[in-house]
């Protein structure tokens, strides 16, 4: 799983150590920010299932329609990310089963 520090605003707010990444067992990306600092809960926490969003420009568009802006992607960040979520991932157990969809 790739993770990298990204700073993410909402308009009033700014998170300077946001995460964006992908979950190959998810196979999704993943973005997160604004941790509660009590219970480190995340308020903004996108890319939670399976296959949620499966390209990154999926997911910055999910990001931006909910009034968040993600800056500091570098190229390289995206390009590896980009060739982490195109390499095949098997299904898990829990897919092979059914009891994951």
């Amino acid at each position: 799983m790739s993770r990298y520090i990204v700073e993410i605003t909402n308009g009033n707010e700014t998170d300077e150590q946001g995460t964006i990444g992908f979950d190959p067992p998810l196979r999704t990306f993943f973005l997160q920010g604004f941790p509660h600092p009590e219970t480190d809960e995340c308020a903004l926490w996108f890319g939670a299932f399976l296959g949620e969003y499966p390209t990154l420009e999926s997911i910055i568009e999910k990001a931006r329609a909910a009034g968040y802006e993600v800056r500091g992607l570098t190229r390289e960040m995206m390009v590896a990310m980009i060739k982490e979520s195109g390499k095949p991932t098997p299904p898990s157990l829990g897919e092979r089963l059914g009891i994951v969809r």
